[in-house]
């Protein structure tokens, strides 16, 4: 279940902070509404690296379709890592 909280509880910050885990953020509403959401660090970084990676495979994938695709045998000839 969510934990949602006003944005006026957050006069009492270590109330809300200690609400805090890691895959379960506090969502603060203001005037009734969705506003903010705190995260765990370790969420927070995780989510960045999750876009990180989401926009090199899509950059990848759009450079494949525009310039061709190459298959696994010569992505490991141009890393080095054949047999050959």
């Amino acid at each position: 279940m969510p934990n949602i909280k006003p944005v006026s509880d957050l006069r009492n910050y270590n109330d809300v902070l200690r609400d805090i885990a890691v895959g379960e953020p506090v969502f603060l509403t203001k005037n009734g509404r969705g506003r903010y959401a705190i995260v765990d660090i370790e969420e927070y970084e995780k989510t960045q690296a999750i876009i990180k990676l989401m926009t090199e495979l899509s950059k990848g994938e759009r450079s494949g379709n525009e310039k061709g695709w190459i298959d696994a045998a010569e992505v490991e000839k141009n890393l080095g890592v054949t047999d050959d």
